[in-house]
């Protein structure tokens, strides 16, 4: 159950008292206690009841939270801990504990790559020690996909710098299309995951373009060159129309519409190419007809040439043309291979 922030410093100041063998303490005495630490920690000077005092030691004795307190009452006024070395902060770890903190751990490794989380390397090594101990087993219940061979991920920690400390970087980039790097300033505004590949969008001459880490030769800061502020794309919104990276800002996004066979229809039903995918018609044969709202680029088209045969684009007219060509191709080289 959730508990907030004021019951948990209550939590800790009683159990701080009770851990005290060397003072007897009233209900009055707790009341005191707590007031003080909420006063010192959060500024509320208006004190605190009877009752929710009362309330706090009932909670502690219970199962709720896991702590099962020993908290008994003698002499008719004054409590303490049954068990003198008990503390609500040495109590095992739940199941559920564990289970979370696994998957926090699994979480933060994927962030290895940045200095910012460096610091924490250390303490997730110790969490992730902690746990397995804790559990004792060493099967893993999260994978996530990674590609630790990945060219440019050392880039990523100079990139987010750049981008966070407004820093203009003298780039060194080969395109896939080109034959050598060329060098070239570059002002970062956002780093982008896709498909367990990363990109930095941001702006050259003016103009917004987005870069793969892994085909980036080199980089620098350019001290010397002011940085531009980011005045060409809201990255809040830009992905909004968009499967993938593929994207300038004179693209619009278009409405697409495609047929899907019997057997696909259910798996592209439950897991659409985009979230503006909507069901438009569902035929006596089982098949249905869907339309997506997207800007159409590479990275849409490859994910309709995954399902080759069971998939066919109705509109627009543009696209039916370029899968149509591509199509074409293909089979013209697996005919001239017969």
């Amino acid at each position: 159950m959730p508990v907030n922030r004021n019951a948990l410093i209550r939590y800790k100041t009683i159990d701080t008292c009770l851990r005290n063998k060397y003072r007897q303490w009233t209900l009055e005495d707790l009341i005191d206690a707590c007031s003080d630490a909420l006063y010192e920690y959060e500024g509320i000077d208006k004190g605190i009841s009877r009752r929710t005092v009362q309330m706090d030691i009932q909670m502690m004795r219970s199962e709720k939270l896991g702590y099962n307190a020993p908290i008994i009452v003698y002499d008719n006024k004054y409590y303490k801990y049954e068990d003198e070395d008990y503390s609500i902060t040495n109590i095992p770890l739940s199941e559920q504990d564990l289970k979370t903190m696994s998957e926090a751990v699994e979480v933060l490794r994927q962030f290895k790559g940045f200095s910012y989380f460096s610091g924490m390397g250390d303490i997730v090594s110790r969490l992730e020690d902690h746990v397995t101990s804790a559990r004792q087993k060493t099967i893993p219940v999260i994978d996530f996909e990674k590609n630790e061979s990945l060219k440019g991920l050392d880039f990523l920690d100079t990139i987010y710098h750049a981008i966070v400390d407004k820093q203009t970087l003298n780039m060194k980039y080969r395109s896939f299309k080109a034959r050598s790097a060329n060098t070239f300033i570059f002002y970062p505004y956002l780093l982008k995951e896709y498909r367990n590949r990363w990109f930095v969008f941001g702006n050259r001459k003016g103009n917004l373009i987005n870069l793969a880490l892994d085909r980036i030769h080199h980089i620098e800061i350019a001290e010397k060159e002011k940085y531009v502020e980011n005045d060409l794309f809201d990255p809040e919104t830009f992905f909004d129309d968009l499967v993938g990276v593929t994207k300038n800002v004179s693209m619009k996004a278009e409405a697409v519409r495609f047929w899907v066979d019997k057997q696909n229809a259910p798996y592209v039903q439950t897991k659409p190419f985009h979230k503006s995918q909507e069901l438009i018609e569902t035929l006596e044969d089982g098949s249905m007809v869907f339309e997506l709202h997207v800007v159409v680029n590479q990275e849409l088209q490859r994910e309709f040439f995954g399902f080759v045969d069971t998939i066919k684009i109705l509109s627009p007219q543009s696209l039916v043309d370029f899968m149509t060509w591509k199509f074409r191709l293909a089979k013209d080289m697996y005919r001239e291979s017969d």
